[in-house]
């Protein structure tokens, strides 16, 4: 999901850090393996980048061989009422989102509910006839031609699952299913309406049952303004200079499956480690998700995108990522996989760039002997 607002710039107050890094927190014991001077070198930088981004509130997490090396919270998670940031600090995803919903996909394609190259007129019935050449994989994998967003959506309109999917299904195909590569949202809330059919289950829902729930990520769920959320950070935008609260999204919007969760950065830890075993996939459906998907003539697609992630090659190194912009906040996830090290970074500003913050972190301690 992506925010439509554009960035400007402010002075914001000077922050403070709320660190765990590292502790014990909260009966996770916090690796003492790093460098203490790779450590506060890390902190120092997210520090001066926060105040250069003019980024009021960030929670890190560093994770090495296994062990949490780092989960810090820096600055404010809700200025109005100076509460800080904290490892248990609840972000919204945005994008970040989309490696749950192509989780549970391939979830239902190993239970053979779903095929990967089922035409989508095997479950969208009405679906145009443009859509029986589009198969499962190529949504997951941006390569089905979809669209995204209009530049006049009602992001203020309630909207019904059966009332956006007519208005997806009204937009013609950007070019033929399988030939290109273009980001789409759509094409995820697509995957969400999906899963829906296909289980009878809201797909939130179904993440909570079949992820959230036997991973023990607490925190993770749909977004909802309305609810009671524990430690939930307020998401910020600027304009013309001064720091405003997030853009009001109507409610239904807010809960389709392109990015639309909530989660900390202590759940990330046991998402990530989960990722390292078979509890919710196979390897070989892991290592699918991983390889960027191939056009039809056998090249690349050019977004270097599996089934909900990136993947790239940094200074030598095979990194699997992705990020997240809405609604006030900005998140970015990095695992180099082989080198067993993963970065996190979520912020509560729209157009802050935490994928900076994380690659360079990431650099700090690969670069370390």
């Amino acid at each position: 999901m992506a925010s439509q607002f554009p960035p400007t710039l402010m002075r914001l107050p000077r922050f403070f850090t709320l660190a765990v890094c590292p502790i014990f927190l909260f009966g996770i014991s916090i690796a003492q393996a790093q460098k203490p001077s790779t450590a506060a070198a890390v902190t120092e930088y997210v520090k001066a980048e926060m105040e250069r981004q003019h980024i009021p509130g960030l929670a890190l997490l560093v994770v090495r061989g296994g062990k949490v090396v780092c989960a810090e919270g820096f600055g404010l998670a809700n200025v109005e009422l100076h509460v800080p940031v904290k490892p248990e600090t609840v972000f919204q995803s945005g994008s970040m989102g989309k490696q749950f919903t192509a989780t549970a996909v391939v979830m239902l394609v190993e239970e053979g509910k779903i095929g990967l190259d089922d035409p989508l007129t095997k479950y969208f019935a009405d679906a145009p006839t443009a859509w029986k050449d589009v198969t499962v994989r190529e949504l997951l994998s941006h390569t089905a031609g979809f669209g995204d967003y209009p530049k006049d959506f009602d992001f203020r309109k309630d909207w019904t699952e059966a009332e956006e999917l007519k208005l997806i299904e009204s937009i013609p195909l950007a070019y033929p299913p399988g030939t290109s590569w273009a980001y789409s949202n759509f094409g995820y809330v697509t995957l969400g309406i999906l899963i829906h059919r296909v289980t009878g289950e809201f797909y939130g829902d179904f993440l909570q049952q079949k992820i959230f729930q036997p991973l023990g990520m607490k925190s993770t769920r749909i977004i909802s303004e309305a609810d009671i959320v524990p430690n939930r950070a307020a998401g910020y935008r600027l304009v013309k200079g001064e720091l405003k609260n997030q853009e009001w999204i109507a409610p239904m919007v807010n809960t389709t499956a392109d990015g639309s969760l909530y989660f900390s950065i202590l759940d990330l830890e046991k998402w990530d480690a989960a990722l390292y075993t078979e509890k919710l996939l196979r390897r070989s459906s892991l290592d699918l998700m991983w390889t960027p998907i191939k056009l039809k003539n056998g090249e690349p697609n050019k977004g270097h995108y599996g089934f909900g992630w990136f993947i790239d090659e940094r200074s030598g190194h095979r990194c699997i990522h992705h990020d997240g912009s809405w609604q006030g906040f900005e998140t970015a996830i990095d695992r180099y996989v082989d080198d067993q090290l993963t970065v996190v970074a979520l912020s509560n500003l729209e157009a802050a760039e935490p994928g900076k913050i994380t690659q360079h972190v990431a650099e700090m301690y690969l670069g370390e002997k």
